[in-house]
């Protein structure tokens, strides 16, 4: 149910208005929606301009298709699509560089017991140093779980490139984190 004005609508109703290009639906969607598609944008950049951005490119998205929602899943599952596909096509207008190399799929395996030495925050701190692109490559393959196929496919790079961002970005995040828990570069695996 979404508060509208003095009465509550379902769901189902409050798209029918926003599809019909009522502002006071669209404001009411907006409202209910955007808490959580801020979060997601901030996990991917640490600028809330950007990320605000971000999210309102998103509902310009999702109220030029709103049309298109067809109740086969969640509503807020779609808006969260399409918010996110207005992210990637930010990062990839505003990528800095690409670097076009295949590497091999090898990756040193982390000790079992490696995540009991570094505390979360620490980790999303560095997570938020790295370059952007590094940054948004380590974050949907490391926390979000995409594979490099879908990443290569959301960013337009290719899946080599997409593991040359990950490699960077674990090797500069060991960088980052091993002065904090006097381990050497090589024993603190991420």
């Amino acid at each position: 149910m979404f508060i509208f004005g003095k009465k509550t609508l379902t769901e189902q109703e409050l798209v029918q208005a926003c599809a019909m290009n009522d502002r006071r639906a669209q404001e009411a969607m907006y409202r209910r929606f955007f808490p959580e598609m801020m979060r997601m944008c901030m996990r991917y950049t640490n600028d809330k301009t950007v990320a605000i951005e971000i999210v309102n490119n998103g509902f310009l998205r999702v109220f030029k298709k709103i049309h298109t929602f067809g109740f086969k899943g969640s509503l807020e599952g779609w808006v969260r699509k399409l918010v996110y596909h207005s992210m990637a096509d930010y990062f990839r207008e505003n990528a800095r560089y690409l670097h076009f190399l295949m590497l091999d799929d090898y990756d040193i395996a982390a000790p079992e017991q490696s995540h009991a030495v570094f505390y979360e925050a620490d980790i999303l701190k560095a997570v938020q140093k790295l370059p952007p692109v590094s940054q948004t490559v380590f974050t949907l393959y490391a926390i979000e779980g995409y594979t490099h196929a879908e990443i290569a496919e959301c960013m337009q790079m290719s899946e080599g490139t997409s593991k040359w961002h990950l490699s960077t970005a674990r090797q500069k995040l060991r960088e980052m984190l091993s002065p904090l828990y006097h381990f050497p570069a090589q024993e603190a695996k991420i």
